[in-house]
């Protein structure tokens, strides 16, 4: 069985699921695909389903009644890969923000001995495509602001392209994180390195979706910016075991 699988949330994404699935499995190296669908109506369930026929035993799918969020959907798909025994679990976007072709070099950055490998836009400059300058202001900013409250040396806490070893999620305790947004992207990080845990950031070119809906909301935005404080506060009373 390969060692490595990849975890793609979906909530209408029929213009791009089947793009998408056919580029990672055009890949140079054998991963699985696991596609986790809050129910979208719009048939994104159905069209993966028809696609398992011809990935036999490398794609899946996880259906989901309603739309329940961005983090509850990830750690619903890590609990899935680590009872599958991937050593190498991704997330990424299903539109193609996420370039597939970096996975590889998550992966690789992984085997070399990080244990979390992130696919940052802002580690060399800002490498985002297509974003209007609102968005890349407030998506950059983040990450500052989330350095400055937390004290991680992480360049994109919010980035969402992410290669872990299994290890990481077996001792993180999943059932403790508490955001869904895109606080969840902050959290996991947070947590991660203070497990001790080996993070490296290697810089991706960002391009915004062409096809669909984005997902962004001023909710999300503001369970990031309020749950960062509270993060930081919880974790003061907190015991962060060292990860092996």
């Amino acid at each position: 069985m390969p060692d490595s699988i990849v975890i793609i949330p979906t909530y209408n994404e029929k213009e791009n699921i089947e793009r998408m699935i056919r580029k990672v499995f055009s890949l140079p190296y054998d991963l699985h695909v696991l596609i986790i669908d809050d129910g979208s109506p719009d048939g994104t369930g159905s069209i993966v389903k028809s696609l398992q026929n011809e990935f036999t035993g490398r794609l899946y799918i996880e259906e989901r009644k309603g739309k329940q969020g961005l983090g509850t959907a990830y750690i619903h798909g890590f609990k899935w890969a680590i009872k599958h025994q991937y050593d190498y679990i991704f997330e990424m976007d299903a539109d193609f923000s996420h370039n597939p072709d970096d996975l590889l070099r998550l992966r690789e950055a992984c085997a070399e001995g990080a244990d979390m490998a992130i696919g940052s836009r802002y580690v060399k400059g800002v490498n985002v495509v297509n974003w209007p300058m609102n968005r890349v202001l407030m998506s950059y900013y983040a990450s500052v602001y989330v350095r400055m409250i937390t004290g991680i040396d992480i360049h994109d806490a919010t980035a969402g392209f992410v290669c872990y070893k299994r290890k990481v999620l077996e001792t993180i305790r999943l059932d403790k994180i508490k955001f869904v947004g895109y606080a969840f992207q902050i959290e996991m990080k947070y947590t991660t390195i203070r497990h001790g845990f080996k993070v490296v950031e290697i810089p991706i070119i960002f391009t915004d979706r062409t096809e669909g809906v984005s997902k962004m909301s001023t909710r999300i935005f503001r369970e990031a910016f309020f749950g960062v404080i509270q993060m930081r506060i919880n974790s003061i009373f907190r015991k962060y075991p060292e990860g092996e």
